[in-house]
């Protein structure tokens, strides 16, 4: 059952037409609510951080954006409802999506059968045909920017990044993309188009298979170091869906396939029968994370009790005696899930000299 922190001091309790009502999550452009429009929908709202409001460029890189996203109509994407980049604060609203984040998913309950992670995989791949024809690179794509719903998974903040990226990348919070699933061109500052996001979705199956990213652990330099200049470790993956993160997260960008064919590939592997979508009944997912996101439901903080009126004086007059103030908001009482995270990470340095043979790669196993 989805949880959320209630609301705090100083938390706005509306943004545009959206009445919030909980904390979702904080990342490095602000923070993130649950809002709930007029007629009773649930959106995503993400408010901007006070400091990027000031930042006449980030602002018209951000509305420049939001117009683009807004054209991204994919089935498994989380797109935008609405959005003022000029508000005070500007923000951002995206459709709700009740089901956990991916990561949280697999750290909870383990890596996931081949069968899980293709279906997966085709509902990524054919997300990143809607945001590429659409004109806008994810650059971020990561397992907590993965929504799992009963009905396939939805990728969300696809475009936002490229905004991050015209500000300055060494403020506190804002990163260009997440270590272990960021693209070798991305890293060294190269030029970035769709094949990053292709890589990306490499590294985000070999995490949901194995519940450990391609290029393993550590420090954030020694892990963009073997990013770079070292093969993933993949011989935990069987052999089909191996090859195809093989592909995927060949160093060059060009080597890469598209997300078509990674779409047809996985369509193919999967082999529905006619008129059928892997996508239903929620079998796709393992099944306690099937029982998760099905039980998934949003909890609205219950307001604080209304404070009585303040009794008058013996002898004076009952009118216009005011009643002591209602608390903004209430603390605690609910347990915290974050089910949106925020991009994190640093502004990129010279990789580490070391050897290239530090980290043996683990190939593919044999069929």
């Amino acid at each position: 059952m989805g949880e959320f922190e209630a609301l705090r001091d100083g938390d706005p309790r509306q943004v545009g037409p959206f009445r919030l009502v909980a904390r979702l999550g904080a990342g490095g452009m602000g923070r993130v609510y649950l809002g709930r429009s007029k007629g009773g929908r649930d959106v995503a709202v993400k408010v901007l951080r006070p400091e990027l409001g000031d930042d006449r460029h980030f602002l018209e890189r951000f509305a420049r954006e939001v117009a683009l996203v807004r054209s991204v109509n994919g089935l498994y994407t989380a797109g935008v409802v609405d959005a003022d980049p000029r508000g005070s604060p500007p923000w951002l609203a995206t459709a709700y999506v009740p089901g956990p984040s991916l990561e949280d998913a697999v750290r909870e309950h383990g890596p996931w059968p081949e069968s899980s992670v293709l279906a997966l995989g085709a509902g990524l791949a054919e997300a990143l045909v809607s945001i590429h024809a659409a004109g806008v690179v994810h650059r971020d794509l990561k397992p907590s920017n993965v929504l799992l719903a009963a009905d396939g998974p939805r990728v969300i903040d696809f475009g936002i990044s490229v905004a991050l990226e015209g500000t300055r990348m060494t403020r506190t919070g804002i990163a260009m993309g997440t270590t272990g699933f960021v693209s070798p061109e991305q890293l060294a500052g190269d030029p970035v188009g769709p094949a990053s996001d292709v890589f990306s979705l490499g590294a985000v199956l070999a995490f949901t298979a194995t519940v450990a990213g391609p290029f393993g652990e550590g420090s954030w330099q020694s892990v963009w170091y073997r990013t770079v200049h070292e093969e993933p470790e993949l011989g935990a993956l069987p052999p089909q869906l191996c090859a195809l993160v093989t592909r995927c997260l060949a160093k060059r960008p060009e080597e890469r396939p598209g997300p078509a064919e990674v779409l047809d590939e996985l369509v193919a592997a999967l082999a529905p029968a006619a008129g059928t979508s892997p996508y239903d009944g929620a079998s796709w997912l393992p099944d306690a994370v099937a029982e998760q996101a099905a039980e998934a439901t949003v909890i609205t903080p219950s307001p604080p009790p209304p404070v009585p009126p303040t009794k008058a004086l013996p002898g004076a007059r009952s009118e216009g005696v005011p009643a002591a103030p209602a608390p903004s908001g209430r603390r605690g009482g609910l347990s915290r899930r974050n089910l949106l995270r925020g991009v994190g990470g640093i502004a990129w340095t010279s990789p580490p000299g070391r050897a290239a043979g530090d980290h043996p790669s683990r190939l593919c196993p044999r069929p």
